[in-house]
């Protein structure tokens, strides 16, 4: 003979009540950790562009480090323009390939490059920046895929490097450059490389921290179903023993 098992009713409402809490929890904190693993991502990707601008001093200084979450943010300088201008070839406007000049301006003690523009074929005459001046440009990295320079004795450079860019001028430079908002006479508007994209492992630990908790509910809950299985099931009686001869 067998005969079902079943708990009492109060261990069962027990049992299902804190089943339902942990697995409350553990779906709040991993929503909680999720969110602020998009939190995360969308502080980085932020498009600082179109903020009000600010003094490049704020940002950074002459000997810091590229400050990555001021990607693409405008910034004033006021300095005096420096020889040592050169330009940057294969950069686009439209679809149209062209090329960036670019001039040193020196602010303080240092200077910081500066897009001044764009034209289809570079001029000697476009570089002729001199006198002092005070201009607003977006904040961008310098380039650092390490593309060959085809002629190291020219003027124009396949990419925008302090560490090639130094070598003309007498003074220290920013690790950074400027996108000028407007452009130089007989130059067009340049447009911006690069704006800030999230970066694939920005607040990854947080995520594993969702993941984490969602396994987590989801073991309570199999822990539950299994004890309720056990619990219900048929127990097995002793089976008639044959009378002894």
């Amino acid at each position: 003979m067998s005969s079902p098992r079943r708990p009492g009713l109060l261990t069962d409402l027990g049992a299902v009540v804190l089943t339902l809490v942990l697995v409350g929890i553990a779906g709040a904190l991993g929503r909680w950790q999720y969110d602020a693993w998009q939190a995360h991502r969308e502080a980085e990707a932020r498009d600082l562009s179109g903020v009000t601008p600010v003094p490049l001093d704020d940002v950074m200084g002459a000997d810091d480090p590229f400050p990555a979450p001021d990607l693409g943010r405008p910034v004033e300088v006021r300095g005096e323009w420096l020889e040592g201008g050169f330009w940057v070839a294969d950069r686009e406007l439209d679809g149209r390939d062209g090329y960036w000049a670019v001039d040193p301006l020196q602010v303080g003690d240092a200077a910081v490059l500066v897009v001044r523009g764009w034209a289809p074929e570079p001029e000697a005459a476009l570089l002729a920046a001199r006198g002092e001046t005070a201009l607003t440009g977006w904040l961008q990295a310098p380039d650092g895929s390490l593309a060959t320079d085809d002629d190291p004795d020219d003027d124009v450079f396949p990419e925008i490097r302090v560490a090639d860019a130094i070598q003309r001028v007498d003074v220290d430079l920013y690790s950074a450059y400027l996108v000028a908002q407007e452009p130089a006479p007989g130059l067009q508007a340049a447009e911006l490389e690069a704006l800030p994209s999230p970066s694939r492992f920005t607040g990854v630990r947080n995520l594993l921290y969702a993941f984490e908790w969602w396994i987590f509910g989801g073991f309570a809950a199999f822990i539950w179903w299994r004890w309720r299985r056990d619990a219900t099931a048929p127990e097995v009686g002793d089976l008639d023993r044959p009378a002894a001869g």
